[in-house]
């Protein structure tokens, strides 16, 4: 995309595609990502920047800028823009190495507990009886029990053969649960009775607990890492700068 291309003219004055992108980078991430994938939205943001000149030609005209208000939100922007200038100084020289990121890792392990999980299907129906009767219907091979889930079970996962796919401890019913984490895979387990009916369960596949590789962990570390050491590196700064102003 060239930057230098001219988006609107108003009279002597040309927008450039660079003064728009500047503005939707402004704008909040969500936002930031629809222009890129609207072209009428991107062209609604074309629009508010001809907006913003058009209002600064009538604040000129009006000779706004001559006011005191002016100069008062002048040195407000000015003094934040110094501010910020000064704080991207500060914050330049903050690094977090490998081997702080890796001595953060091998220290703290209990950040990067992966517990284990199961996979697993199920059939929900609201009878014991019923219940019973699909599980011999699929013990007997008349049916899979994928198709069984599609044609008995009261459970939106129907649609899938009633694959809930993998999920941890704690995020079902305990009755759920325990039978879950408890059977064989391949193995289809129950009636088990919980608060929404009777379940059929089958398990798919499980994960045993582990500790997160160190690889998919690195970044989210140096993030935290940086973000802590510019935290500090703004309080003592501010500390010295009261020192030096204030005294």
């Amino acid at each position: 995309m060239n930057n230098e291309k001219i988006v609107a003219t108003i009279g002597n004055v040309n927008i450039t595609e660079a003064e728009v992108e500047a503005f939707i980078n402004s704008l909040p991430q969500e936002q930031k990502m629809y222009a890129l994938q609207n072209p009428q939205f991107r062209q609604q943001c074309v629009d508010q920047v001809v907006a913003l000149h058009l209002y600064a030609m009538m604040g000129e005209e009006e000779k706004l800028d001559e006011t005191a208000e002016f100069d008062k939100l002048i040195a407000a922007a000015r003094r934040e823009i110094l501010a910020q200038l000064a704080m991207k100084k500060v914050f330049a020289s903050v690094e977090v190495s490998d081997a702080e990121c890796k001595a953060f890792y091998e220290e703290n392990p209990q950040f990067f507990q992966q517990g284990e999980s199961v996979s697993a299907k199920h059939i929900l129906v609201k009878e014991e009886e019923e219940c019973l009767k699909v599980l011999a219907s699929i013990n007997a091979g008349e049916q899979t029990f994928e198709d069984a889930a599609k044609s008995c079970s009261t459970c939106p996962s129907s649609a899938k053969g009633g694959d809930l796919g993998a999920f941890g401890r704690g995020q079902m019913v305990p009755e759920f649960e325990e039978a879950a984490f408890a059977a064989e895979i391949g193995a289809v387990v129950g009636p088990v009775k919980t608060q929404f009916g009777f379940h059929l369960i089958k398990v798919e596949n499980k994960i045993e607990a582990s500790v997160v590789p160190f690889e998919q962990v690195e970044e989210q570390i140096r993030m935290s890492l940086s973000q802590q050491k510019q935290g500090e590196a703004y309080g003592a700064k501010v500390e010295e700068l009261k020192a030096k102003y204030m005294a």
